[in-house]
């Protein structure tokens, strides 16, 4: 048992150790510079100025979604492997199972959250 669960980990460690190995570098293209010129100079984002409430609450929410998100993948990844280690016990098939499934509805809640917070700052 323990062996395995030694095996396991090793396995994810060299999964996760290898992935910056094929990462691949991306470069962004400035399109405001040549978006802002003529007519469009005086918008919000040629200015640079759009300090709003809502922008600020837009970003925070973005931010923990992101973090919420990355947390429910490595828990949905820890349950299945907890899963695979379980080795036909029932209690920790069940341990498993709920670990995938509250990592789920978890991640289903936070895009509910997120919707919901977009429409409301749609309206103000």
């Amino acid at each position: 048992m323990k062996q395995r669960i030694k095996n396991g980990i090793l396995v994810l460690a060299l999964v996760l150790g290898m992935a910056p190995l094929f990462a691949v570098p991306v470069g962004a293209v400035n399109v405001i510079d040549k978006a802002c010129t003529g007519a469009n100079q005086d918008t919000a984002i040629c200015k640079g100025k759009d300090e709003s409430a809502g922008k600020l609450i837009r970003t925070i929410i973005n931010t923990l979604l992101f973090v919420i998100g990355a947390i429910s993948v490595i828990m949905i990844i820890v349950g299945g492997i907890r899963y695979v280690l379980s080795n036909g016990n029932s209690s920790q098939i069940n341990s498993a199972k709920d670990t995938v499934l509250y990592a789920v509805i978890g991640l289903v809640v936070a895009l509910l959250a997120y919707a919901i917070v977009g429409f409301v700052l749609k309206q103000f």
